[in-house]
């Protein structure tokens, strides 16, 4: 079977695209419009524009090759998508193979690993895409045989005319296929759900093979003939910049062929200024760099601290803030009637410590680049290196590379950026890899945060009143999309008397997106303050938060629109609310003393999600017995297998940030260097169950990297409380002497 290129397609004016390819098969695919937008981070900007084109190989002998289009980062979409089209398509699934798609936005659309955006944003095309491929075999069937397409039916990858007993597979159409013109898109009807026989099936990663067995599949192991190895020093404090070396020593140690200074950016999550040291081999790289001595201009950062900032956030708090983000109603006054509960809530900056470091490939043929890199977002990253390499995109290739997480951190391209620059320097193919150092200490961090409290209750315990004074970092009134709360984030709308105020800090660290942005801070405060409320009032945690979900909803005086998908509603939390109630058993188990159970939900990235956590504390040591998971995420759970797998992965996360997880920042440089001292939750560590529930409701499908994992640290929280009556309003627990038993 041949490689696919541009030049193999020519029909650009149809929806679904016909070419033939060799052997006799047919290649189908999708197009529309160019996107015009790289990448919609969700939540927080609208909905990327559609342009998909997804490709389906179909060979004489009936085998189907299904390009999968987005970044696989550990979340399964190189499966889930193409089961989707086969499922459309229908096929049987021992029969596809998968291959990854390279980064071509006119061929497949947007390719973004991130926001968990996959699977609404391709659901209904690649969909469609599929079951106009079907009607092709149809349709050339019944002109083959001279009869009706409406008695035709298809059915692993074949053809079947019942009234006269023939049957033929797509393999043998093909040819006729190709020379058919495709049908509008408007005259395809995807299946009826009940008649789905791979979409819903618990279905293995197609890469589970090759990753059990240890095979080089992942973008570190990925090499090239007569590659260099590169190492990169940034100054420890951001934005430092490199004066001078000893260059001349560097040099002359074994392997090395080239040391220098790259003069960079002032952009924290772009080309930041550092030393490359290139070698024959990545060992003699990084030996060198253990000699390597540079006077850096340290720069202003140098004067921030994690301790500065906890400082400056609470002498902020004690005076008025500096802009309101939603006001309803009157909450000063209505906390002057009521009962008030005080609080004080932070969280750390965050590194967000893939197993696999940060690496590229970069390889030049005069004005043309060619880029291996396990980005999460490939198209935003090939405008980025054009822009900073001077030179077009369309003369970057750009390879999607199966990565061994991200969880955010791949939604920046620093590290290909520094790949391109050190192999134009070079002049030969140069394989940039990171160190678990690099990757800690130069990250972009998910941001701290401060958030000041107050909530009121009347005489019958019901919330009348909330206020919070958050602080964060930006300068004015500008704040990075990624350390905001949004003005609609629950409770906002549901308590009539609500005042939510935010001031700012500057930072000099580079911050980003982390898993579940926003939400997976600002979910410990809120959810924290409401279990801190309902003990306060008297009441049991989840009747006092389906009491705040039943609140008529307020419309905010100062509207931020929302994209299609990102409104809450509160009946669906309800629902998941509900389900986790009953499915725990809560309330209704006699638990012995220092065991207990804690709840919070968060709707998160489209995603309905309520937990329960059962655990229990022994001096000073937890342990979770158990993990109760809900979650609404639509119609359609696409491959059940995967699903599960993101939810339990969530929790496991999720225990990182409560427990041990803190970036500390000294002098304006990270003082964390590896595991041993931003410790991961262990495999021992793990709940022995995570049960995980989905509710089906009418609403279209959406994604689940993101949603499963907020909830996870206010839960253990609320657990804690109840199992040694202290409020714990900081995290990691391990500040306050916890740690996992």
């Amino acid at each position: 079977m041949k490689n696919i290129t541009k030049n193999d397609i020519n029909r650009r004016s149809f929806l679904l695209r016909v070419s033939a390819v060799a052997g006799g098969g047919v290649m189908l695919g999708f197009l529309d419009s160019p996107s015009s937008s790289l990448y919609a981070q969700a939540p927080g900007a609208p909905p990327a524009q559609w342009s998909p084109q997804n490709f389906i190989t179909v060979s004489r002998d009936n085998v189907f090759t299904i390009v999968a289009k987005n970044p696989e980062i550990g979340q399964s979409i190189k499966t889930t998508l193409p089961m989707i089209i086969a499922d459309e398509l229908d096929v049987d699934w021992k029969d596809v193979r998968i291959v990854q798609g390279d980064l071509d936005t006119v061929k497949y659309g947007p390719q973004v690993a991130g926001g968990s955006t996959a699977l609404p944003t391709n659901w209904d095309p690649i969909r469609k895409m599929a079951a106009a491929g079907r009607a092709m075999f149809v349709n050339a069937a019944a002109e083959e045989w001279k009869v009706p397409a409406s008695e035709i039916s298809t059915g692993s990858g074949k053809v079947m005319h019942r009234a006269s007993g023939k049957t033929a597979t797509y393999g043998s159409f093909a040819a006729k296929v190709a020379t058919m013109t495709p049908p509008d898109q408007k005259t395809v009807t995807p299946k009826d759900p009940k008649d789905y026989k791979i979409i819903g099936q618990p279905i293995h990663n197609y890469d589970i093979n090759p990753i059990v067995t240890g095979k080089p599949i992942f973008s570190i192991d990925f090499t090239v003939p007569n590659m260099l190895w590169a190492v990169y020093q940034k100054c420890p404090v951001f934005a430092g910049k490199p004066m001078s070396a000893n260059f001349d020593e560097i040099k002359a140690m074994p392997g090395v062929k080239h040391a220098f200074i790259v003069e960079g950016t002032d952009v924290l999550t772009g080309l930041m200024p550092g030393v490359a040291i290139v070698a024959d081999s990545w060992y003699q790289a990084n030996t060198a760099r253990k000699r390597l001595k540079v006077v850096w201009d340290e720069g202003p950062t140098v004067a921030q601290s994690s301790v500065g900032f906890q400082a400056k956030a609470d002498e902020l708090s004690k005076g008025p803030a500096a802009f309101d983000v939603r006001v309803d109603g009157d909450a000063e006054k209505a906390l002057a009637g009521a009962k008030v509960v005080d609080a004080a809530y932070s969280y750390p900056f965050l590194s967000h410590a893939p197993l696999e470091p940060e690496n590229c490939l970069a390889k030049w043929d005069g004005d043309k680049l060619e880029l291996w890199a396990p980005s999460q977002t490939p198209m935003a990253g090939r405008t980025q290196v054009a822009a900073e390499m001077k030179i077009p995109q369309e003369n970057i290739t750009w390879h999607l590379m199966r990565t061994g997480g991200g969880f955010g951190r791949r939604l920046t391209n620093d590290y290909a950026m520094e790949a391109a620059w050190i192999a134009k320097v070079v002049g030969q193919p140069v394989k940039l890899l990171w160190t678990r150092e690099d990757d800690m200490q130069h990250d972009h961090y998910r941001p701290a945060g401060y958030h000041y409290m107050k909530g009121g209750l009347d005489n019958s315990g019901k919330l009348v009143a909330w206020k919070t004074h958050f602080v964060t970092f930006g300068d004015d009134k500008k704040i990075p999309n990624e350390a905001q709360m949004a003005p609609n984030e629950f409770p906002g709308g549901f308590v009539n008397n609500f005042q939510y105020q935010a001031s700012t800090m500057h930072n000099g660290v580079p911050t980003f997106a982390m898993r579940a942005p926003r939400t997976n801070a600002t979910c410990f405060v809120i959810q924290s303050f409401i279990d801190e409320l309902a003990h306060a009032a008297g009441k049991d945690p989840i009747e006092f938060r389906l009491a705040m979900l039943s609140n008529p909803k307020i419309t905010n005086t100062n509207p931020t629109p929302m994209p299609a998908g990102f409104e809450f509603d509160a009946e669906r939390m309800r629902g998941v609310v509900e389900k986790v109630r009953d499915v725990s058993g809560w309330g209704k188990k006699t638990l012995p003393k220092g065991r207990a159970m804690g709840t919070a939900f968060q709707f998160s990235h489209r995603g309905y999600f309520a937990h329960v956590v059962d655990l229990s504390v022994e001096g000073n040591k937890v342990k979770i017995h158990k993990v109760y998971v809900v979650g609404d995420i639509g119609s359609q759970i696409v491959n059940p297998s995967s699903a599960e797998n993101m939810c339990q992965g969530g929790v496991i996360e999720g225990m990182s940030h409560a427990m041990a997880w803190e970036i500390n920042v000294e002098k304006g440089r990270v003082t964390n260097t590896n595991f041993h001292q931003y410790p991961p939750t262990r495999l021992i560590q793990a709940p022995p169950e995570i049960e995980v529930h989905f509710l089906k409701t009418n609403n279209p499908p959406t994604g689940l990297g993101e949603p499963a994992m907020p909830p996870v640290a206010p839960a253990i929280a609320n657990a804690l409380f109840t199992a040694t009556g202290k409020r714990f309003r900081s995290l990691p627990l391990s500040k306050h002497g916890f740690s996992w038993a």
